[in-house]
């Protein structure tokens, strides 16, 4: 559901997105460097495992990041927190609940408002925690791991079900084409962007960063 609190989606559009570009970008640069002309099973197994095991590794790290990240973030809006309930000028308060937003809304809201709020949070009798990890981080964190590792199987898939390299090259081509144009589609549709536009922007993206990542060595 569109309505459906943060909390409880865990990872938004954009997180997603993201993951799977990331994965699909790492596994590429593993099958973009296979030539039809000279790569023979062997080749194409040491390539595959190795995009596999790439993914694998960067999914874990990317989990540890998210976990990180989530910490961090909570962390800084205990300690803004702290500062509103203990600034003496209520008008200067309200000027820290400015920083909990985003520069958008915080130019949307009037000085007065965010004075209120300042107002109604020193009123409040709950009291900044020291962040810790929950079962949410960690349910963040095995939905990033999952997306950047499970995004791999789709792209090397027709590897392992053709003995054909240059037919399996192809299939293998045109669904990391396919999930790029689905990811961007959706993010379009988050964002209030044109999709179709948004999904066809995201595969010349992805594409340009394929190139770049097998052409620096990646």
């Amino acid at each position: 559901m569109s309505d459906q609190p943060r909390q409880w989606r865990v990872l938004d559009p954009v997180e997603r997105t993201s993951e799977v570009l990331f994965g699909l970008i790492m596994v590429l640069s593993f099958t973009g460097s296979l030539s039809v002309a000279s790569a023979g099973g062997e080749a194409v197994r040491t390539v595959l495992i190795a995009a596999i095991g790439c993914n694998l590794a960067w999914g874990l790290v990317d989990a540890v990041m998210y976990i990180l990240t989530s910490l961090t973030e909570r962390g800084r809006e205990a300690s803004v927190l702290r500062r509103i309930r203990e600034e003496r000028q209520l008008s200067d308060a309200g000027s820290f609940v400015g920083e909990l937003l985003s520069p958008e809304l915080a130019r949307a809201v009037s000085p007065r408002a965010l004075t209120e709020i300042a107002d109604r949070i020193r009123q409040s009798p709950v009291q900044p925690v020291k962040p810790t990890i929950t079962g949410m981080d960690l349910w963040g964190a095995l939905g990033v791991f999952l997306l950047v590792f499970l995004s791999t199987f789709p792209v090397v898939l027709p590897f392992l079900l053709s003995e054909d390299l240059f037919i399996a090259m192809r299939w293998s081509n045109g669904i990391a084409v396919a999930m790029m144009f689905v990811g961007g589609y959706s993010l379009g549709r988050y964002g209030g962007f044109s999709a179709i536009g948004t999904g066809f922007s995201m595969v010349a993206l992805g594409v340009v960063l394929v190139a770049l990542t097998i052409a620096l060595g990646g």
